[in-house]
C-alpha cells in the first residue's frame, strides 16, 4: 500500500480535483490523504477572526459565500444527480455546523472546530468523484482514528488501531481517502497537528501501516539544490537521506516541513515529492541510504537575531553555557546555531518574543550584543568529517560575504553561516555557482 497526500493547490479546483483522481485511480488500493481546497483555511480562518471579534454577522456573511462557492465547485465536479444531491445535503451540514458554532459564539475551541472543516469539504467532493469514475473509493474519517497524546504528540499506537480497524471494514474498497491535518486530542475534542499538517497526516499513516511508500504531491518538482525564487537554474534533488532532507526542512526548504517525515525515518518508510503538474517527473526520493558523499542542496532561514554573551567568568569556568540555556528554556526559545570561545558564546534564535526578558537576564553574566535581521545559511549532503573539502568549497563560495557565525560538526550533514539579510540573495547564488 501507497499513502498518497496532495495539497491545497492539488484540489484547488473543479479541474484540479478530476487531475487528482486520474492519479491515485487504478494504481491500487491506497490511502490518499487531502488538504483542504486552496484558499479555504484562510476563510475558515477570516470567519472564526470575525467571530472572535464578535462580529457574529459578518461571520455568518462570509459562511454563506463560501458556501456558494462550494456549491458552485460541486456543480462543476460532479455529473451524476445521485452525486450532486448528496454533495448538497454534506455541503449544507457542513456549513450548518459552523453556523452552530458561530451562534454558540467564540471560545477555546471555536476556531478549530471551524477550520477543521476545510479538509471535510475537499474529501467529501473528491470521494464522490472518484466513485463517479467507477472506482469504489471509501472515505476514512480522520477523526475515528487520528489522536494526539496527553504530550500533544500523535498517539501512534491508537492511530495504528484505529486506521487499520477503518480499512479492515471495508474489504471491497480499491481506494481509500482521508482528511489531512485534523484530529482529536486526548480528550476526544476537535485538534489538529500543527507542524507539517498533511504531510504529517501522511508521514503518521505510512509509518503505522509500513507502507511501501508515502508520496507528497505538491505543484514543484521535488526539493530543488537552491530556492528557485532567488537563483536561476535550480533543479530537483533527486535522492535524499533524512537528516538531509530534515536538515534542508528545517533551514529554509517550504516543500516540506522538518518534523513531518519523522514517523517514516523511524519505521524506515521512504518518501518521495512529486509534482502533480509533472507527474512523469522522477522528483525527490527520500530514505535511509547515504549515496557517497557529495554536497547536496542549499537553503536560508530568514528573521534570524543573534545574540553574543562576553565574559571573563566564562575562562576555565564549568556551569557557564548550562546556565546560559537556562535562561533560554526559561522563557522557551529554541536556539539554532551556537559557536563557543574560551570568552563567549553565540547563539541564534528566531523568535524575539521573550528576547527583551532573555537579554535582561544574560546581562548578569556579562556583556549581550544583538545582532537583529540576519538569516542562516545552510548547505546540506554527506559533511562527515572525514569526506575532505566541502566544508572549504562551501567557504570559498562566500569569501566576499561578511559571515558572522559558522557551525559545523554538530551534524555529518549540515554546515551553517550566518550572515547579514542583505546578502542573502548574493549568497545563494554564490553557493550555486561553485557549488553546483
Amino acid at each position: 500500500m501507497k499513502v498518497m497526500k496532495f495539497g491545497g493547490t492539488s484540489v484547488g479546483s473543479p479541474e484540479r480535483m478530476k487531475n487528482v483522481a486520474k492519479l491515485i485511480s487504478g494504481q491500487g488500493c491506497n490511502l490518499v490523504v487531502l488538504s483542504a481546497m486552496s484558499g479555504t483555511t484562510n476563510s475558515l480562518l477570516q470567519i472564526s477572526a470575525k467571530l472572535d471579534a464578535g462580529d457574529k454577522a459578518g461571520a455568518k456573511q462570509q459562511a454563506d459565500e463560501l458556501e456558494k462557492k462550494y456549491e458552485s465547485v460541486a456543480k462543476e465536479l460532479l455529473s451524476k444527480d445521485e452525486s450532486l444531491i448528496k454533495a448538497g445535503e454534506i455541503i449544507a451540514s457542513i456549513f450548518g455546523e459552523i453556523r452552530e458554532v458561530i451562534d454558540g459564539g467564540s471560545d477555546s475551541l471555536s476556531e478549530k472546530k471551524i477550520v477543521s472543516k476545510g479538509e471535510l469539504l475537499s474529501t467529501n467532493l473528491v470521494t464522490l468523484y472518484v466513485n463517479e469514475t467507477g472506482v469504489k473509493c471509501v472515505l476514512l474519517p480522520a477523526l475515528e482514528f487520528m489522536r494526539t497524546d496527553v504530550n500533544n504528540e500523535p498517539d501512534m499506537a491508537y492511530i495504528e488501531q484505529g486506521i487499520k480497524a477503518q480499512i479492515a471494514m471495508h474489504p471491497e474498497a480499491e481506494l481509500f481517502i482521508t482528511q489531512g491535518f485534523i484530529c482529536r486530542d486526548i480528550n476526544g475534542l476537535i485538534h489538529n497537528l500543527e507542524r507539517g499538517g498533511s504531510d504529517y497526516t501522511a508521514s503518521i499513516l505510512g509509518a503505522v501501516l509500513d507502507a511501501d511508500v508515502v508520496e507528497i504531491w505538491t505543484d514543484i518538482d521535488g526539493m530543488h539544490n537552491n530556492d528557485p525564487r532567488f537563483v536561476e537554474g535550480t533543479s530537483p534533488v533527486h535522492h535524499l537521506q533524512f537528516e538531509e532532507a530534515a536538515e534542508l526542512a528545517y533551514f529554509g526548504a517550504k516543500i516540506l516541513h522538518p518534523t513531518c517525515i519523522l514517523p517514516a525515518k523511524e519505521r524506515g518508510v521512504p518518501v518521495k515529492l512529486l509534482n502533480t503538474m509533472d507527474p512523469e517527473a522522477p522528483g525527490t526520493t527520500i530514505d535511509r541510504d547515504m549515496q557517497g558523499p557529495a554536497i547536496k542542496a542549499v537553503a536560508a532561514k530568514d528573521n534570524i537575531t543573534a545574540i553574543k554573551i562576553k565574559s571573563s567568568r566564562m575562562l576555565l569556568a564549568y556551569g557557564f553555557l548550562k546556565k546560559v540555556f537556562e535562561v533560554f528554556e526559561k522563557y522557551k526559545t529554541p536556539i539554532d546555531m551556537i559557536t563557543t570561545s574560551e570568552v563567549g558564546v553565540s547563539v541564534t534564535i528566531d523568535n524575539e518574543t521573550s528576547l527583551a526578558d532573555i537579554e535582561r537576564e544574560l546581562q548578569q553574566f556579562g556583556d549581550v550584543k544583538i545582532d537583529r535581521d540576519m538569516v542562516i545559511i545552510c548547505v546540506v549532503g554527506d559533511l562527515e568529517w572525514r569526506n575532505r573539502g566541502f566544508e572549504a568549497k562551501a567557504i570559498d563560495a562566500l569569501a566576499q560575504i561578511p559571515v558572522r557565525m559558522i557551525s559545523y560538526g554538530g551534524s555529518n550533514y549540515n554546515i551553517s553561516f550566518l550572515i547579514e539579510g542583505k546578502n542573502k540573495v548574493e549568497a545563494l547564488q554564490s553557493l550555486s555557482k561553485h557549488l553546483f
